[in-house]
């Protein structure tokens, strides 16, 4: 089975941007949905991320749609 990194660069560009757009996290729902399943490493980047948003580091950007 061929893996691909796509949680995981999403992950990264959350903790790079220091925010979870809704593209973001629409990126890791339909990932995670193709996928039925989640690897370790790509639950470990999960983990980090709302780790990260816990200790407010991350900031969840609402949808412009609502503007």
């Amino acid at each position: 089975m061929k893996t691909t990194h796509i949680i995981r660069k999403l992950v990264e560009k959350a903790l790079y941007t220091k925010q979870l757009t809704p593209d973001i996290e629409n990126g890791i729902n339909c990932e995670l949905t193709r996928l039925g399943y989640i690897s370790d490493v790509d639950y470990e980047a999960l983990e980090l991320l709302m780790s990260e948003m816990d200790a407010g580091r991350i900031r969840l950007t609402p949808s412009s749609s609502f503007y």
